[in-house]
């Protein structure tokens, strides 16, 4: 399992970077989604890595959500029963202001930012979890059309740690992301506050932002190796 935690990055210059198209950053996922505030930390930390070219955060999150609402081809494990959704609902909206925010723009690098699976884990929906990461990832390259677009996964916290059905959510978000080599899973066990709760304090949103940014930008400037 690949754990991203909050590091020095070595940035590469922007005059190294610095051709057409713009940086497109997409956000998506449930509540601590909801809570992060990109402008905080995330957004100034990728504006100042590539400095000099344009950059477009787009964020669309809804609390409470399962991931059945982003990936359209999700199967509920035999004999389960669930909650009744549209599948690909939220992700229908997510793609709309994407389009909205991207119209008339070359795309020059995507990365996908993603940061859910309580509800999942409170449904207990892990055992098809890591199939429907990777199969969400493979949806929104293939509607993107672009097979590398790397993508960042803030694992569940702590709040539920020896909780079966959370400890198993928490395993198959790193099985996903060991399943993609483009693909990270970022550490949030202590943006939760002293009380481990289910979402995160304003230092705690603040430090995600922060380590998401961190995450995206070393993923790009590998690809660049």
């Amino acid at each position: 399992m690949r754990l991203l935690l909050a590091a020095c990055l070595c940035l590469l210059p922007s005059s190294l970077l610095a051709d057409e198209g713009i940086r497109l950053f997409i956000l998506s996922g449930q509540s601590n989604m909801v809570g992060l505030k990109p402008e905080v930390s995330f957004t100034p930390a990728v504006k100042d890595a590539y400095a000099g070219e344009e950059v477009v955060v787009v964020k669309n999150a809804s609390g409470g959500k399962p991931i059945r609402l982003w990936y359209k081809d999700w199967k509920a494990p035999e004999g389960k029963a669930t909650a009744a959704f549209v599948p690909g609902s939220l992700y229908d909206s997510l793609m709309k202001d994407v389009n909205a925010a991207t119209a008339g723009k070359k795309i020059k690098s995507v990365v996908f930012v993603w940061m859910q699976g309580e509800r999942d884990a409170r449904e207990g929906l892990a055992s098809v979890y890591s199939a429907s990461m990777q199969g969400l990832i493979k949806q929104l390259r293939t509607d993107l059309k672009r097979e590398d677009i790397p993508v960042v996964i803030g694992r569940l916290s702590d709040y539920q740690n020896g909780e079966k059905n959370w400890d198993d959510l928490r395993a198959a978000q790193a099985e996903a992301a060991d399943a993609d080599p483009l693909t990270v899973l970022v550490d949030t066990d202590d943006l939760n506050g002293p009380k481990d709760g289910l979402h995160y304090n304003q230092e705690g949103y603040k430090e995600m932002g922060s380590r998401f940014a961190q995450a995206a930008i070393t993923l790009l400037n590998q690809e660049k190796k």
